[in-house]
């Protein structure tokens, strides 16, 4: 995202009514004079560096190219001002000569009052023009052209930041600016890599540089939960980072000599502190914060001292759309280590929007994600920012990524889980086969409420649900199993043609489908092998029918509410725009009866509980005396969760796969959370997903909930 980076669209996502395009132009429009308003014409002439361009340049090139690729030529319409051409065109070679990038800031005429009048010109005209049928190429071109102002809504808060930083005033643009937000203190996430596909699917939106869609082989690696933090740049800082030459690659060592870097850009000395130049002024360096605006050389480096090093751009969009994860788009692009080059089979698009992308690819290196100042909704997982190696002022920071030895797995889980501070085991090695029958024995417990209230209700609520639903859909179960509760939508609404189960169990997947087929014969089943949290892909045939998703049982609440959102993100890619999705959740209730629900009177949740440390004796030669660790069940209020513990009840050294782990007299080994919720936030929640509340039910006490969400609109 250099001055602008907007090549051709690979693919547009058509609205189904011109009005949509016309709503989206106006919001987008709107959108960047919304970014400008605390500015002064002043503010908007200058230009700080030739990286950066005036806000009023951007005003205008982003009108530009409207009037220059979907007025001119149209109708009888007349170009606002022929000099704009030469003007306000940034790096099209086709379209002729242009204003030198580095003069840019010398633009004081046209004034300012000429670049608005310019924009309300073009903009009225525009409205003309989306008011008319449309053909398939010029809904493209529209796409492109909001998408390419939405890139350079970022840039311009990029240039304006960097710009107020040259101020001796210090001078805030967005007093009212949220911090970024932190992140829980977790660790890695292990993927086993193998042959997997990366690029544009072809559904959505995607610039050119994002596909052709392809496969690449990725041996199996970890990806950081979250990004750096500035209190871990603190401590690298400390530890001599900026003065030591064996961290840093060698240009990236001789760019530290030649620019006198010791901090990241727009950090401050203030005595013994360190303070930040941000949007919202100066202020002290907030250590739990991620850090932003270092380079990809300051992001090696660290890397290397924090024995860890960068993701490829492959693994990282993987890691995005197989693992649920934190600050994925909205805190700070993230470095790669990837080159910025064609995918196999790209070929630049025809024309004067084509020639934008492919020469760019050389020199530069990819960032992945999004940041606090991209649009939302513009970015996406397969999406390819790119800058050079030396570059700051864009808002961008560091995720980690670490080799893994090819036969961890299981071991390397559980060792790292009980070598933290606080003891944790992943939930996902409770079922093995008899922790899958015993989780069966769980269900059919007295105390166990879920699942019978859960299909009480949905039975009652069916044909409400089923009202929703459009003739000819598909329904998409996320994480099926046995497709028991699916039975009561497809019972209710006989106008659904198509069901898509995704499982990672092809037997489960197998006899749920064979069940099926004998009760609903007119039903088309087409199971889909997966993990249900990832970006999968539904069968070709089906890509164009209306889609409802289906989530039954409480298992998002399983989830942390980071993985929550990214699986609802994840979740709304899969079945797109227009969709339903139909939500199981259970709600906070009273404490007696959800510890109930945890730790039943015949300990069969116990038992359950405490197979994890028998498997792993079992298959990783460990020591555990089980008879040692009891099962605790408690209510986490702050958290408003339920969480299930193994807690020594002596002092105890346990090997676990040749590593040593000293438990003390009531330490608890953290097995399990599950979070329950209130209608308030859980739509709270879904919302920062892309969802929207359309209805919802909560059955009597003990209560449990079920959510209808539709996909909100795109916001510019």
């Amino acid at each position: 995202m250099d001055t602008c980076h907007h090549p051709t669209p690979a693919t547009a996502m058509l609205p189904p009514a011109r009005g949509v395009w016309l709503d989206r132009f106006r919001r987008v429009r709107a959108q960047t004079l919304k970014r400008v308003a605390p500015l002064t014409p002043e503010d908007m002439v200058v230009q700080s560096m030739p990286d950066t361009s005036p806000a009023k340049w951007h005003l205008a090139h982003t009108t530009w190219f409207f009037e220059t690729f979907l007025l001119t030529g149209w109708s009888d319409y007349k170009p606002f001002d022929p000099d704009f051409s030469f003007l306000f065109n940034s790096y099209y070679e086709a379209v002729g000569p242009r204003q030198p990038r580095a003069q840019r800031g010398l633009l004081t005429r046209p004034p300012l009052s000429d670049v608005m009048a310019y924009r309300s010109y073009v903009d009225r005209h525009m409205e003309g023009r989306l008011s008319e049928p449309l053909t398939t190429e010029v809904e493209g071109l529209v796409a492109l052209g909001l998408a390419h102002e939405e890139q350079h809504q970022e840039l311009l808060l990029m240039d304006v930041l960097h710009l107020m930083a040259q101020s001796p005033l210090k001078p805030t643009v967005d007093p009212n600016r949220q911090a970024d937000k932190h992140a829980d203190q977790t660790g890695f996430h292990r993927l086993e890599g193998g042959l997997v596909e990366i690029g544009h699917r072809g559904d959505i939106f995607a610039f050119d540089n994002e596909g052709p869609r392809h496969k690449v082989y990725l041996e199996p690696f970890e990806i950081a939960d979250r990004l750096v933090t500035n209190g871990e740049w603190l401590a690298f800082m400390a530890a001599g980072g900026y003065q030591q030459a064996r961290h840093w690659l060698s240009e990236g060592w001789d760019a530290v000599r030649d620019n006198g870097w010791e901090a990241p850009l727009y950090w401050e000395r203030t005595g013994d502190q360190w303070k930040v130049f941000g949007l919202n002024g100066l202020q002290p360096v907030d250590p739990e914060a991620p850090v932003v605006h270092v380079s990809y050389y300051e992001a090696c480096a660290y890397a290397a001292w924090a024995g860890a090093r960068l993701p490829t751009e492959s693994e990282w969009e993987h890691a995005a759309t197989t693992t649920p994860f934190q600050q994925l788009d909205d805190v700070a692009w993230q470095w790669t280590q990837s080159a910025y080059a064609p995918y196999p089979g790209f070929r630049p698009g025809a024309g004067a929007v084509g020639e934008y992308n492919g020469k760019f690819m050389v020199g530069q290196m990819v960032l992945r994600g999004g940041a606090s100042v991209t649009p939302q909704g513009h970015s996406r997982p397969t999406y390819r920012n790119f800058f050079h190696p030396e570059k700051r002022w864009m808002f961008a920071g560091v995720r980690l990524a670490r080799d893994i030895p090819l036969d961890a797995g299981f071991a390397a889980d559980v060792v790292a889980g009980l070598s933290k501070r606080q003891k944790s085991l992943p939930p996902k090695y409770f079922y093995d086969a008899c922790g899958s029958e015993l989780f069966e024995a769980i269900c059919d417990t007295p105390e166990y409420y879920p699942t019978r209230t859960e299909t009480a209700l949905l039975k009652a609520i069916s044909p409400a649900i089923a009202a929703v639903i459009p003739a000819g859909a598909v329904l998409v179960e996320f994480g099926s199993g046995a497709s028991l509760k699916t039975r009561c939508l497809l019972s209710a609404a006989p106008q659904i043609e198509a069901y898509v189960p995704i499982d990672i169990s092809r037997s489960a997947l197998e006899g749920a489908r064979i069940r099926l087929s004998a009760d609903y014969p007119d039903l088309t089943i087409q199971p889909v092998v997966g993990d249900f949290t990832s970006m999968v892909s539904l069968p070709p045939e089906l890509q164009d029918r209306p889609r409802v998703g289906f989530f039954p049982g409480s298992t998002i609440g399983n989830f942390t509410p980071g993985e929550a959102i990214a699986f609802l993100k994840t979740a709304r890619c899969v079945l797109g725009t227009n969709a339903h999705f139909i939500v199981g959740t259970d709600m906070v209730k009273d404490e007696d009866t959800l510890v109930r629900a945890y730790d039943d009177a015949a300990g069969v949740t116990a038992e359950f509980n405490k197979n994890l440390l028998v498997r792993i004796n079992r298959e990783l030669g460990g020591s555990f005396d089980v008879e040692t660790f009891t099962h605790l069940a408690v209510w986490n209020p702050e958290h408003q969760r339920m969480e299930m513990h193994l807690v020594s009840q002596v002092d105890q050294i346990v090997t676990v796969a040749g590593h040593c782990f000293r438990f003390v007299s009531g330490e608890r080994l953290h097995t399990e959370n599950s979070h329950k919720f209130t209608v308030d936030t859980f739509t709270a929640l879904a919302r920062e997903a892309g969802w929207e509340r359309a209805n919802h039910w909560v059955s009597a006490d003990p209560a449990f909930g079920v959510f209808d969400l539709i996909a909100a609109s795109r916001q510019a």
